[in-house]
């Protein structure tokens, strides 16, 4: 565990801003590096995780790290290590709170917290470094209020949850005019869906098809496919049928989206890395002999097999409306 320089009387997250922003001053976080998560900085000086996402949002009002969606946390490209080294701790009075306790009742800038802020940091911190990583309290440090003033908005983490998914899903909608086609509706529903798990991947972890997420916010893309497939001569069912596989397909592919940033996070390796480190056991499937068609193709690739999500969406989406299309029009 890492012990913490500076005044003994500073606050804890004050120690790791200070310990921080020296590393970036003398250049061994250099812009564009990934920064310690908050994960690794409650791990390595032993504080909350409040604590650590309060220090890496200090730096991110100094203007020395900025959170990028499934990268984390890097250090900015403008945070030249001599305008760092001339940073104090006193430059961010505005998330200091009364107290620095994981208890602590400080009022910060309570007087300004909204439901729409505290859903808004939610989903950024979600963005930046996936579901596990949010708590209210992480939520609380990132808008630098006391540790249970979101409580007074949100009951639960869980709650939290659902809002966020509302609000993302509700930042796609569709035209008025609806192009003609059933066929082109699906597939500016499906895209719509795509786009918005590709910018949230955490979206596709949070609801099941057995236990459907009931939010508004959903419901206008499940309404928009239900309204194209709607007044084929479907039956109730085979029509809700369809909407559900169409979803599915959206959704199944979504979720590897989150499940690889979490892998890549937990290893420190990409996927491109993740397969090297397995070329042995690889090389030891195709030399047994038990599966001819499989080392075949694997023999063909020259660089190997490139497994591209995008372009799977796409295909599947074009083979599902293939095979609906006499269903749909028969």
């Amino acid at each position: 565990m890492t012990q913490t320089t500076g005044p003994a009387g500073d606050p804890p997250y004050l120690r790791i801003v200070a310990a921080l922003r020296r590393r970036i001053a003398e250049g061994e976080l250099a812009p564009g590096e990934r920064v310690p998560s908050t994960r690794q900085i409650a791990a390595q000086w032993g504080v909350a995780l409040a604590t650590a996402t309060k220090a890496l949002t200090t730096l991110r009002l100094e203007g020395l790290v900025e959170a990028r969606p499934r990268i984390g946390t890097v250090v900015t490209t403008a945070a030249a290590p001599d305008a760092a080294a001339r940073r104090r701790p006193s430059t961010a009075p505005s998330i200091t709170p009364d107290t620095d306790t994981d208890t602590g009742t400080g009022t910060g800038s309570d007087q300004e917290l909204s439901l729409d802020r505290i859903v808004r940091a939610s989903i950024a911190i979600a963005d930046a470094e996936g579901l596990a990583a949010l708590s209210m309290r992480g939520v609380a440090a990132r808008l630098g209020v006391a540790a249970m003033s979101t409580y007074r908005y949100v009951p639960s983490k869980d709650d939290l949850v659902l809002l966020m998914a509302d609000a993302a899903f509700g930042e796609e909608s569709y035209p008025a005019e609806a192009p003609a086609h059933w066929r082109e509706r699906i597939e500016m529903g499906a895209r719509t869906l795509w786009s918005l798990y590709r910018k949230h991947p955490w979206l596709a972890q949070i609801g099941s098809l057995t236990r459907p997420l009931l939010l508004p916010g959903l419901l206008v893309h499940g309404e928009w496919m239900l309204d194209a497939l709607d007044g084929h001569g479907l039956d109730p069912t085979t029509l809700f049928d369809i909407h559900v596989l169409l979803y599915s397909h959206v959704q199944g592919l979504a979720v590897h989206l989150e499940l690889e940033a979490n892998a890549e996070a937990a290893t420190g390796q990409s996927e491109d890395q993740w397969m090297d480190s397995r070329s042995h056991v690889l090389q030891e499937l195709v030399d047994s002999g038990r599966f001819p068609t499989f080392a075949k193709l694997v023999g063909s690739f020259e660089d190997g097999y490139d497994l591209r999500l995008d372009a799977l969406f796409e295909l599947g989406l074009r083979a599902l409306l293939d095979g609906l299309t006499p269903v749909v029009e028969g």
